[in-house]
């Protein structure tokens, strides 16, 4: 399968029923899914039908993209942009394994994505969308250059949305 982004640490591809395994224990984690709402998938095969069924990349042409480290094919975790066709708005989104926090994958691969997302893709607006508590995550949306836009109900909790434009 071909890469979609190249970075200089980085390659990002689609997803793949063969990342179900990595899938499950990435979720499996509870201090990955802390601010995101999800739950962890009960199983590996629950992890693979969710893979299965993910339609994202035919229906818009994009979607959450694997992040491979180039210097030894780890799958560090996901990274990539999500359309939200019954609000107009697309998202970037990322998620990875707690071992690689803090080593600026998550700022790297999504910068890639942002730039893809209005060179490639022609985005006009893409946002990101974090719990206030996730500070982590709010600053990679401020390195990449999104700016604060509002606030939101996160599932019930607070959130935040940040923009950038083309």
């Amino acid at each position: 399968m071909g890469f979609i982004i190249e970075t200089e640490r980085l390659l990002l591809r689609e997803l793949t029923t063969d990342d179900a395994e990595n899938f499950y224990q990435l979720n499996l984690n509870p201090n990955v899914i802390r601010y995101t709402g999800d739950d962890a998938f009960s199983d590996v095969e629950e992890a693979y039908t969710f893979l299965v069924n993910y339609g994202d990349y035919k229906r818009n042409g994009f979607g959450r993209w694997a992040v491979i480290r180039k210097e030894d094919n780890a799958f560090l975790g996901w990274c990539g942009l999500k359309h939200n066709a019954d609000i107009g708005e697309t998202d970037i989104g990322f998620r990875f394994f707690e071992e690689f926090w803090n080593k600026g994958y998550a700022t790297e691969s999504a910068k890639a994505c942002l730039n893809y997302g209005f060179s490639q893709l022609n985005q006009e607006i893409i946002i990101g969308r974090a719990m206030k508590d996730n500070i982590a995550s709010i600053k990679v949306l401020e390195k990449i250059g999104l700016r604060y836009d509002r606030d939101f109900d996160f599932d019930g909790q607070d959130g935040v949305v940040y923009l950038g434009t083309f």
